[in-house]
């Protein structure tokens, strides 16, 4: 039954994907040519969402699924790592058209050729789990 909570979230998230046409390659495109303001005004809506969540859990002491407090770590004294893998996540976004989050939502339109998308995140995961002791953090 708790999987089934996480199914429901994940359809209402492809439709929101889907209808905000944050899926859409020319959306991200435009957004990266600075001919548009509606990827930004997606972007700035999440964080706002997600800003106002982080404060919704740190002050009402929420607890996940399995009944554990949330904590959040530290923030980092350094911004080298950061700046480092956004580069790289930017560039693989602008290289691919496709940011991860919608990634499965194209996948559920019968765009078969992201999975090739999908498969090159997962292999770059594991290579930066191979690496991750020799990169800065």
């Amino acid at each position: 039954m708790k999987l089934l909570k996480f199914l429901l979230v994940g359809i209402l998230f492809g439709i929101v994907m889907t209808k905000s046409e944050a899926i859409s390659w020319f959306r991200i495109q435009e957004m990266f040519r600075f001919q548009s303001f509606h990827m930004y005004g997606i972007i700035g809506v999440a964080v706002v969402l997600g800003a106002i969540m982080h404060y919704m859990i740190k002050s009402g002491g929420m607890k996940n699924i399995l009944g554990n407090d949330i904590k959040f770590p530290p923030k980092p004294t350094t911004y080298k790592a950061s700046l480092f893998g956004g580069t790289v996540f930017g560039l693989g976004w602008a290289m691919t058209g496709a940011c991860p989050g919608p990634l499965y939502t194209l996948v559920g339109h019968g765009y078969w050729m992201i999975l090739v998308v999908i498969v090159s995140a997962l292999l770059g995961t594991f290579v930066y789990g191979v690496l991750r002791s020799k990169l800065p953090h």
